[in-house]
């Protein structure tokens, strides 16, 4: 908690929440219980959970009890990603899917207009401290053009291999977050 009122303290306005099972990727970290925790020590920010799992529909309405503002699922984890959008919409969240790096953004072509946000990973998801993929910056960019043709509000966030010397280029491909 203090660490989070200290970020908080620093400016930060969203506090990112990576959920993994051990499974889906291979680490294990942050449940509900842990989600709760952090609500609990920063309530007016917003509070954006990463499901990087396998069957996260089975648990959305678990994290927004938690107190998840928004929750991404990835693309790679569902059988039915409209179904999931609306599972966490249903529950009152915004929704976001991530995409793993080898994944193109062309698999949101159908969902796109129903998103809040896209988050673009930028390693391989499920442990720290791993190098930046290069390849994500045409992502970005091509994602950027197409939200912005259709017109849509919704936001590009990263995530892994943002330092303070490269944070401009994913700014300049067209990442918000």
């Amino acid at each position: 908690g203090e660490e989070i009122r200290d970020v908080l303290d620093r400016g930060a306005d969203w506090i990112h929440v990576d959920v993994m099972d051990g499974h889906f990727v291979p680490n294990l970290t942050i449940g509900p219980m842990i989600t709760k925790a952090v609500r609990n020590s920063a309530p007016n920010a917003f509070l954006d959970v990463h499901l990087m799992i396998e069957r996260p529909d089975d648990v959305v309405q678990q994290y927004r009890d938690a107190g998840a503002d928004q929750i991404a699922v990835h693309a790679e984890a569902v059988y039915h990603l409209h179904r999931s959008i609306q599972a966490i919409k249903d529950t009152g969240a915004k929704a976001g899917v991530a995409l793993n790096p080898h994944t193109s953004e062309s698999v949101l072509d159908y969902v796109l207009d129903d998103l809040d946000l896209v988050l673009v990973m930028s390693v391989n998801p499920g442990f720290g401290g791993q190098s930046l993929i290069e390849a994500v910056f045409p992502k970005i960019e091509r994602l950027r053009k197409e939200i912005d043709r259709r017109g849509l509000s919704t936001l590009i966030e990263v995530d892994g291999g943002v330092k303070t010397h490269n944070a401009w280029r994913f700014v300049d491909a067209g990442a918000h977050v």
